[in-house]
């Protein structure tokens, strides 16, 4: 069921084992914690009315936790517990819904990893126009990729960073982030989805952007908030140390394909997993195909 490449993740931490080199941690091991989390998840009823317990499901639980077995279940408990907070993001990952948005180059995944194994996102905000796409919405967008980019070993392992160009950001922008939201986008940065965020660069942050991060800020982590840092408009040197510039668009002081080829070829690969966003959607994220 799992191949070597699947065991060799970073460190970790083993709970009721003892400690070990995690390159050299056997498929039993493994096996052991997911068994561990999963009688945990069975003696949850919203849990195990809610979800499939796959392994592969579970593992990514395990891996965004450091194979922490109690921090893994609390993150697995509010996976939940959101989803049922949140349904008109959350039930509602069919890419149509935000076609408009992904076809204006709002969006788009880097083609290479960077130097530590994490994915890179690109956010443009002033792609979004406030009077076609609500927040809720957009923030959909941003779900839409988690869910798709969990599904791969590497990011499980490495987690993910993101470009946030805020060029464009103006009031009408700022009108649609409330608290209720803040709180949302928070608990999946932090606590509700098993993804590891590496890092956050905000670029072209203008001064309207101020009040609505100080707005999102309380709600975050210290480890979040060291995480999260803004380079203003004299930005490519910046991310240049922080990114290879083989991998950056030009647009962003790179080397690497045009930042709208790779929304566009992000949009390609966002709708052909339709139908996998469709099950996503009904069965929370936990159905996976061929298991």
């Amino acid at each position: 069921m799992w191949s070597r490449h699947d065991v060799k993740f970073g460190e970790e931490r083993d709970i009721g084992l003892p400690l070990e080199n995690v390159n050299d941690l056997t498929d039993d091991s493994l096996k052991v914690y997911v068994s561990k989390l999963r009688d945990r998840a069975e003696q949850e009823a919203n849990i195990s009315c809610e979800l499939h317990l796959s392994d592969h499901f579970l593992v990514r639980f395990l891996r965004a936790r450091d194979f922490d077995v109690d921090l893994s279940f609390k993150l697995l408990v509010n996976y939940v517990k959101w989803r049922k907070e949140c349904p008109e993001i959350a039930l509602n990952l069919h890419p149509s819904s935000v076609l408009g948005l992904l076809q204006n180059n709002y969006h788009g995944v880097l083609r290479s990893r960077d130097h530590t194994g994490s994915r890179v996102l690109i956010y443009r905000i002033g792609r979004w126009n406030p009077k076609h796409f609500t927040a809720y919405e957009v923030f959909r967008v941003s779900l839409i990729t988690s869910e798709l980019i969990v599904r791969e070993t590497e990011t499980q392992r490495h987690g993910l960073k993101a470009i946030f160009d805020l060029q464009g950001w103006c009031f009408s922008h700022a009108l649609q982030i409330n608290p209720s939201l803040a709180k949302h986008i928070s608990s999946v940065l932090t606590d509700s989805f098993p993804l590891k965020v590496r890092g956050i660069h905000l670029v072209n942050e203008p001064v309207l952007f101020r009040p609505v991060f100080a707005m999102i800020r309380p709600f975050l982590p210290e480890k979040i908030k060291a995480r999260i840092h803004m380079h203003g408009s004299s930005f490519m040197q910046n991310l240049c140390e922080v990114f290879p510039p083989s991998i950056l668009p030009p647009e962003y002081g790179g080397t690497g394909p045009a930042i709208e080829e790779l929304c566009q070829e992000w949009v390609r690969f966002i709708m052909e997993s339709e139908e996998l966003l469709h099950r996503l959607s009904i069965n929370g994220g936990s159905h996976e195909k061929n298991e």
